[in-house]
This record gives structure tokens, C-alpha cells and sequence, in this order.
């Protein structure tokens, strides 16, 4: 496809990832990808791996992970694609996959469905933006396990970095943000290293965490949009564990 017609194609999708198309065309997400990809320290070299990408979106890691060589990649969603999301579906997905030529493999599936005998089990399993959107993220976190053969990989919103402890902040309005009633729950970076641990995982291990100095200039955003105290607002950040068999 030429320039122009990519650019016809996904004009009227409204985008949260940021992938590149080729033909230097880059879809107008909102979520910087490429920066959360250094983050989240997918292995570079994906080789006879299996990937499995849950709460795919657009599909930017899972397209990524087929980049890097995965011998099969599937991209997992249902609350983004159902509609669930205000002016976002699976129709970037779709035309990303098709404009890219990718052999990305595609199931709608509510997370908390996930077993080895309905999706079998993966290599890599990605778990990216999601944790915080439920209820109940020890389970979803178990499910998320169940299909790992070697490495899982979560990446989250994080809260009351001050303890030690292990500890989930509740949030059941909007607020973590106003208007946004789907986040539910904020770990902190030790809970969720417990949780992992009792899931069977030998070695799990924090990679990245939003400094203190970014921490306090969201903290200072927050403060003025949302009337946060500077001390609460610092707590909170993005965490990056891997878990490993």
C-alpha cells in the first residue's frame, strides 16, 4: 500500500497505540508505545517463542513480538473490542494486521476466561494496562499464570508506594481520575511481587517503576486537575515485575 492509502485507511479510527505502518506512517495513538516498550523489557529475541499478548487494544506488542521473531503470537481483548471503551474498538487491530501483512492471531475473551484448555499455554504471556482495571487482580493474575510456560510479564498502576507491606488501594468511584470509573485498584509494587509468588512463579523481580521525581510532577498535574494531596499523589506511579518459571 502506498503512503496515501494507509493513510486513508486508518484516518477515521480513533487510535491508542502507536504503531508504525511502514511507508513512514505512524498511527496517532495516545499511548506512547514505543517509550512503554523500553519499559517493559520484552526479551529482544523471541525465537521459537510462543507470545501472548492479554488486553491487546490496537495490538502494538503483539505486532512487536512477531517482529522479534515469535513462532506464534496470539492478541487476546474483549472489553476494548466489545466496544467498552468510549470511540475505541478492534477495528485498529484489524487494520494493522492487514496493512502490516502480520499472521497475528486474534481471540475476543474476557480475561478472567483464560485456562490452559480454552488458549493452551505460552512462552512469553504479556500482561500490560490491565491489573488495575478489575476487581479482583489476584485472580486475574492467577489466570494470567495459568498459561505462562516461562516468563510473564505485568505492567500496572501502582499506589501507596510508602509501605513496605503488601497493600491494594481501593478506588470505587473515579477516583483516580475524573470521569474514569474502570480503574479499580491500585497495588503496590510488593503486593503484586507476593501475588506472583503464590502463583508458583521462581523468581519474580521488579524491572522498572516510575521514579519519585516523575511521581511528584504527576503529583503536582493531579493536585490542580483533581484535588489530590501531593503526599497521596506521589505514592502512585507505573510498575514494571516479570515473573519467571
Amino acid at each position: 500500500m502506498t503512503r496515501e492509502e494507509i493513510q486513508n485507511r486508518i484516518s477515521h479510527i480513533n487510535w491508542f497505540h502507536r504503531i508504525d505502518l511502514g511507508s513512514r506512517v505512524v498511527t496517532p495513538g495516545d499511548d506512547d508505545s514505543p517509550a512503554k516498550l523500553q519499559r517493559l523489557q520484552i526479551p529482544n529475541d523471541l525465537s521459537a517463542k510462543t507470545f501472548l499478548d492479554i488486553g491487546a487494544w490496537d495490538g502494538f506488542f503483539s505486532f512487536e513480538a512477531e517482529r522479534r521473531g515469535a513462532s506464534r503470537v496470539l492478541a487476546l481483548d474483549s472489553y476494548v473490542w466489545d466496544g467498552k471503551v468510549p470511540g475505541k474498538s478492534k477495528e485498529g487491530f484489524l487494520a494493522a494486521r492487514s496493512i502490516l501483512n502480520s499472521r497475528v492471531e486474534d481471540l475476543n475473551l474476557d480475561a478472567f476466561e483464560i485456562s490452559p484448555q480454552k488458549i493452551g499455554m505460552w512462552d512469553v504471556v504479556l500482561l500490560a494496562g490491565v491489573l488495575y482495571h478489575v476487581k479482583n487482580p489476584w485472580l486475574l493474575l492467577e489466570r494470567a499464570a495459568s498459561v505462562t510456560k516461562e516468563l510473564l510479564i505485568v505492567e500496572t498502576f501502582v499506589d501507596l508506594r510508602f509501605l513496605r507491606r503488601p497493600a491494594v488501594a481501593l478506588y470505587p468511584t473515579d477516583q483516580i481520575e475524573k470521569g474514569h470509573v474502570e480503574n479499580w485498584c491500585g497495588p503496590n509494587p510488593s503486593a503484586i511481587k507476593e501475588m506472583l509468588q503464590a502463583c508458583d512463579f521462581r523468581t519474580v523481580s521488579i524491572v522498572h517503576k516510575t521514579s519519585f521525581f516523575h511521581a511528584a510532577l504527576s503529583a503536582t498535574r493531579r493536585l490542580v486537575q483533581f484535588g489530590y494531596s501531593p503526599l497521596a499523589a506521589m505514592q502512585q506511579g507505573r510498575c514494571v515485575v516479570h515473573a519467571s518459571r
